[in-house]
């Protein structure tokens, strides 16, 4: 049971908004989930973004509310870059303002978050890290590549079992301008809804 901010703006999410040749990235991510779910074996996924501040983060996020929402068993998101810097603040605040709890586990220059979707089920765990960091998985992982800068900067991803490129826009381009909040929050949206409609394709 999501909380009820989430769940309304799961509501929104028009998967018609996708067009055909997107859904064509995103098979094979499809793919990948599905022969975990059929071989009954844990589904683990390692977003990757450049330094692991907003595109990786938010794909996490979804990625694991997502596998909920559709009662996705075993699955287990991740996130992370070719360098670590901090979980953006306004990637943050994109979440919080789509309904997700957050609390600031700790304060620094690289601030953890715990990230909540659901009052029954573990937080996500936000904080920026390399993707090979001891907190992630060391194999057997789908290494999705959110950005064109780590999937051109990353020609080998050590124990991934496959590695995916779906890309997105930087929503960084927006920071000091007006559109800032906007922006963040349409790329935000935008993960969200291929997100779900990855997971919406699993057949359990």
């Amino acid at each position: 049971m999501l909380y009820p901010q989430i769940e309304n703006t799961v509501k929104s999410f028009d998967f018609k908004q996708i067009s055909e040749d997107r859904k064509a990235v995103l098979q094979p991510l499809i793919d990948f989930i599905q022969t975990k779910v059929d071989s009954k074996l844990e589904t683990r996924l390692n977003l990757i973004c450049t330094h692991n501040s907003r595109r990786s983060h938010l794909s996490q996020v979804w990625a694991q509310t997502a596998a909920a929402y559709y009662g996705i068993k075993n699955v287990s998101c991740y996130s992370g870059g070719t360098e670590a810097t901090a979980l953006f603040p306004m990637a943050a605040e994109t979440l919080k303002d789509s309904g997700f709890n957050i609390k600031t586990l700790s304060e620094g220059s690289n601030p953890v978050y715990s990230i909540k979707y659901s009052a029954d089920e573990l937080p996500v765990i936000g904080f920026s890290k390399t993707y090979d960091d001891d907190f992630n998985p060391e194999s057997g992982f789908a290494a999705i590549m959110t950005c064109s800068q780590a999937a051109g900067g990353c020609p080998f991803i050590a124990g991934a079992e496959k590695r995916i490129p779906i890309t997105f826009e930087d929503p960084k381009i927006s920071d000091g301008t007006p559109q800032q909040k906007e922006t963040y929050l349409e790329r935000s949206l935008q993960i969200g809804t291929e997100m779900f409609y990855i997971f919406s394709q699993i057949k359990k």
